[in-house]
């Protein structure tokens, strides 16, 4: 088996896979298209399946230590009655973490720190990629071709690899729902780890970080490439008279802070996450809705189990069918659950849906409500050679 890889996209997906690959003896070059390394992004939760896979690929500790745990919170309606309470404790006695929450930012550079510094190229854009031989993938960039024993495709819901490598795929989609989200500029005063509030048709919700300042995010359904001349000042109209603390998180945030993106996903499933020696993993391989928060978990579980197969199977190709056979499944299931809970939450709208849907919550035991967290949550690596 060869032992050169080149990952394409240097997000969360492409530096997991590429530190697991290096944990197993390949050398890794980690082509990413911005020049800068901007790590754009306000904050994400880490479920147990996400932790555990970074737990594997070494980087665990660090991130725990850099996150907040999520022990207090739910799910509300637009004037703060609770239709769920979070019990972080319980599903810490279940999966032994709670959900932990941490900027991007600092996820992305504590993923690179455990990379050699060479291993990742920026500013640097592939524009095609193909098996030329039996054993070697050609990469084309702007400036410059490479080869490979094996190319790792994470170059996001849009991207180029998977396009060129299954043409008759439809590709992303709009989901009907746009996302503004930020972090405050300074510490707010909160009494909840994590929230989310649904009204009719918008979502608002925050995640407490380690240093006293959140992330919030607002979804609402919009056309897409709806954009506002002011961001933060519609997102104050619309929200003014939500329960605190979201009036005060937005007054907390710097209108150059929020960033504007619209929900695609790839609705229609792939037939398969690898092709020859080039495999597909996070967003490129099966980008969901973040109904669930389980997008970069999966990514991550993506980037082991690749890994671990690479490490114990006797060829690249033998290594690729088993990734497929064993994460194509699992990841497409969440993919349909996220979907799902997007459209009992803050998709639905009619009148008369929502109430039916708040008053099913409430009375919805809080074990029947771990449980199903657990479905996504429990989740054990591989152990890489």
């Amino acid at each position: 088996m060869g032992n050169t890889a080149v990952v394409v996209g240097g997000g969360i997906g492409g530096l997991a896979a590429a530190i697991g690959l290096h944990r197993i003896g390949w050398e890794v070059t980690v082509l990413e298209r911005a020049s800068t390394l901007a790590d754009a992004g306000a904050a994400i939760s880490l479920a147990a399946n996400g932790l555990r896979a970074l737990d594997e690929l070494g980087v665990g500790e660090a991130v725990r230590k850099a996150s907040r745990g999520q022990y207090s919170g739910g799910t509300r309606t637009p004037r703060g009655t609770w239709l769920t309470r979070m019990d972080g404790s319980a599903l810490e006695k279940s999966v032994g973490t709670p959900i932990m929450g941490v900027p991007r930012s600092t996820l992305h550079r504590l993923l690179r720190a455990s990379l050699p510094e060479r291993s990742l190229v920026s500013g640097r854009a592939v524009l095609r990629v193909e098996q030329t031989g039996p054993g070697t993938v050609r990469i084309d960039c702007a400036d410059t071709v490479l080869t490979a024993d094996l190319v790792v495709a994470a170059d996001g819901v849009g991207s180029t690899v998977r396009s060129r490598l299954l043409p008759d795929h439809p590709g992303p989609v709009y989901s009907g729902s746009t996302v503004l989200r930020a972090l405050t500029e300074h510490a707010v005063d909160l009494r909840t780890d994590f929230e989310l509030t649904w009204g009719r048709g918008a979502e608002f919700g925050h995640i407490a970080l380690s240093d006293g300042r959140a992330e919030w995010h607002a979804v609402l359904r919009h056309p897409a490439s709806t954009r506002f001349a002011d961001p933060l000042a519609e997102l104050r109209r619309r929200f003014h008279d939500w329960h605190p603390p979201i009036p005060a998180l937005l007054d907390a945030t710097r209108p150059e802070a929020v960033l504007h993106h619209d929900v695609n996903e790839l609705r229609t499933p792939l037939p398969s996450y690898a092709v020859g020696r080039i495999a597909l993993v996070g967003d490129a391989a099966h980008a969901m809705t973040p109904n669930l928060g389980q997008g970069a978990c999966q990514a991550l579980e993506d980037a082991v189990t690749l890994a671990a197969a690479l490490g114990t199977d006797p060829t690249v190709e033998a290594a690729l069918a088993r990734y497929d056979t064993e994460r194509r499944p699992r990841s497409q299931s969440v993919a349909r659950a996220a979907r799902q809970a997007g459209r009992m939450g803050h998709q639905l709208s009619h009148p008369l849906a929502v109430p039916l849907r708040n008053t099913a919550m409430r009375l919805t035991p809080s074990r029947i409500a771990t449980r199903m967290i657990l479905r996504h949550h429990a989740w054990t690596p591989p152990s890489l050679p």
